[in-house]
């Protein structure tokens, strides 16, 4: 049907935030984008994408109509799968983790899923986990494996899978004569997110204002600039142990430490009704995701 297919085009488009990416990943020209665009806009009676001088961003009801047609195609999907099993899921699923996230505990925590539903494909999205959960409200990302904060917002379902220490790292090998100062140290830090709110409360509870040497965005990020001997990095253990670059790093004992960080799988609430969202709740119970997430 053409308006499915208007549908999918809109999807990729919200996705990439380009024109140009999501005309050439679709095989169809920016002028057949545009024209489908203004068609879906003419339907809606709302204009669903802002075109300024810094891109292209969804407005409130653009992110509204990509929901609508996210879970329109799940129900389509459905209804040509007759031929199918009852429970035989089709369509795509968008899942957000970390770099660390995905090498550790994503392919096992979806297997379920994989097996019992062969048909949903799934598009992974890697990035800064400080990011998980807004990307998750915003409608980028379908299912997230996310810290989870000490309070989860109401508009957010989350299961705890594992949890991990949060740790201090520095370069190099340590000197015969080593002696962690917290008040006099250089830190690298995450410039957001849950892991630099544990750093912030730790500095606090030492009673010390940080020397803070630098910031970044991800954690493999911090453990390079870390690696290069800019300062002792806050990172979860999780990071350090399937880090590219634990042989270049050690880990340094303190009086206290950090507190850890709980991990967990999350989903709009508002979407716990879509089949496809469900089946992945589903597949993610406990039973099944204890096994890795083993530390």
């Amino acid at each position: 049907m053409q308006d499915h297919d208007h549908y999918r085009l809109f999807l990729h488009l919200a996705e990439t935030l380009s024109f140009t990416r999501t005309a050439a990943d679709c095989h169809v020209s920016p002028a057949t984008l545009s024209r489908t665009v203004q068609r879906l806009e003419a339907a809606t009676g709302h204009r669903l994408l802002d075109r300024g001088p810094h891109g292209v961003c969804l407005t409130t009801r653009g992110r509204a109509f990509r929901q609508y047609a996210a879970e329109a195609l799940d129900l389509w999907a459905r209804y040509r799968s007759d031929d199918a099993a009852e429970d035989d899921l089709s369509g795509h699923l968008r899942v957000f983790a970390s770099v660390t996230a995905c090498h550790t505990l994503v392919p096992d925590l979806l297997t379920p899923l994989r097996d019992a539903h062969p048909r949903v494909s799934i598009s992974l999205r890697t990035g800064d986990a400080a990011a998980a959960l807004a990307l998750l409200d915003q409608g980028e990302a379908d299912l997230a494996v996310a810290a989870l904060p000490a309070r989860i917002p109401a508009t957010v379902l989350a299961r705890r899978i594992t949890q991990t220490p949060l740790v201090l790292v520095q370069a190099g090998p340590a000197p015969a004569d080593e002696e962690f100062t917290a008040a006099t140290e250089p830190f690298v830090l995450p410039r957001q997110g849950l892991v630099r709110a544990a750093a912030d409360q730790w500095f606090r509870a030492l009673g010390i204002r940080p020397h803070i040497a630098a910031e970044t965005d991800g954690h493999e990020a911090l453990l390079t600039l870390v690696a290069l001997g800019y300062g002792t990095g806050i990172v979860p253990d999780l990071v350090l142990q399937h880090s590219g670059l634990r042989a270049r790093l050690r880990q340094v004992t303190a009086s206290s430490q950090p507190d850890q960080l709980a991990i967990g799988v999350c989903i709009r609430r508002a979407d716990v009704h879509r089949p496809l969202v469900a089946a992945a709740w589903a597949a993610t119970q406990p039973s099944r995701a204890d096994r890795p997430a083993q530390l």
